[in-house]
């Protein structure tokens, strides 16, 4: 920008007020740098994220010194890091998507159980991090007591291709959940979130159809994550139908408990998180967890979950069921069930 600056200094001392040949041409120049800062902002949106910086991940509270409520089962095969206070394992139990789905929900909801440890940030391990080596995957987790659960969640991961090999490479009896939402809204809700980190985006329109409403523009990752059937398609390589759980989105707002009764079965754990657990925020359009024994108030996800959606016309929205209704109708054959999103 001074490089800039300088150069028009110079012009202006030379040309005069007046401008010249010289200065017609550069006028155009600062609308023209606006809106190369703007598609750069966005494409740096678009692109994969880094590895997180091991200062970024948070080390994981000591496992509680009280044993779990749930009745004790045999733990499973881990290395030892430390005695005295459990010991950290691999996750026996992902949430690998997806984004805007309703994972961080789950995940909060999930930590109420006394035998289900989970690491609270998404470390990107499987499709950001994978070079760091499993041992420092390892050494990010929670310790856990025999009988206790390690989990994780990173949405990005059902996108990635090398997710499900990387994955089965660490354990083929890896436990699956994908929370998953009706696509439309799903890449609405992408929209917005991209639209509160980078303003002076281009519309959703523009970037979700090509030439106006021409063709639905599949290179967009808020479009392409929707694409659940393809996702599976992948996964279904290296993992069998059973390890996999897939929660509605949708369900998860309007029935948390319901649908975190089947995530307990899924896991093997006995139904401990139940409706007594949650109340309904009619300001955010979530549900928000109980106030906890002990704690002050009420507990709801932060200020960026329930964010207002900008307003899409409605012939876009048309469009976009109309495009996702043969991968939805594929996915709902794939999974056995019914999402009821057409």
């Amino acid at each position: 920008m001074a490089g800039s600056g300088g150069l028009g200094g110079g012009a202006g001392g030379s040309q005069g007020a007046g401008g010249g040949p010289g200065a017609a041409l550069r006028a155009p120049r600062a609308p023209l740098l606006f809106a190369a800062l703007v598609l750069g902002a966005y494409c740096l949106c678009a692109l994969p994220g880094r590895c997180p910086p091991a200062g970024r991940i948070p080390a994981p509270a000591p496992a509680p010194a009280e044993p779990p409520l749930a009745a004790r089962s045999p733990g499973t095969s881990g290395l030892p890091v430390a005695s005295g206070s459990g010991r950290r394992r691999f996750p026996q139990a992902l949430i690998v998507g997806v984004k805007k789905g309703g994972t961080r929900a789950l995940l909060e909801f999930l930590r109420l159980h006394p035998d289900v440890r989970a690491l609270g940030s998404e470390p990107h391990f499987f499709d950001r991090c994978y070079e760091r080596g499993l041992a420092w995957y390892r050494s990010l987790m929670p310790r856990t007591l025999d009988g206790q659960i390690t989990m994780e969640k990173t949405p990005s991961y059902f996108v990635t291709r090398e997710a499900p090999r990387r994955i089965h490479g660490m354990s083929p009896a890896t436990k699956l959940i994908v929370v998953v939402r009706n696509p439309v809204t799903r890449a609405i809700s992408d929209y917005a979130q991209m639209l509160s980190k980078t303003p002076g985006l281009p519309s959703f329109g523009t970037l979700a159809f090509r030439r106006g409403l021409g063709p639905v523009d599949t290179a967009w990752s808020a479009v392409r994550i929707g694409l659940y059937a393809q996702h599976l398609d992948n996964w279904l390589r290296y993992f069998p139908l059973s390890r996999f759980l897939f929660v509605s989105g949708e369900r998860l707002v309007s029935d948390p408990a319901g649908e975190l009764g089947h995530v307990q079965d899924f896991l093997g754990l006995k139904r401990v998180v139940t409706d007594k657990h949650f109340y309904f925020n009619a300001t955010k359009g979530f549900p928000c967890l109980k106030k906890a024994q002990g704690s002050g108030r009420p507990r709801c996800l932060g200020k960026s979950k329930g964010r207002p959606h900008p307003r899409v016309p409605e012939a876009m929205v048309q469009r976009l069921r109309a495009f996702y209704r043969p991968f939805n109708r594929k996915f709902y054959q794939m999974t056995g069930q019914d999402f009821g999103w057409d």
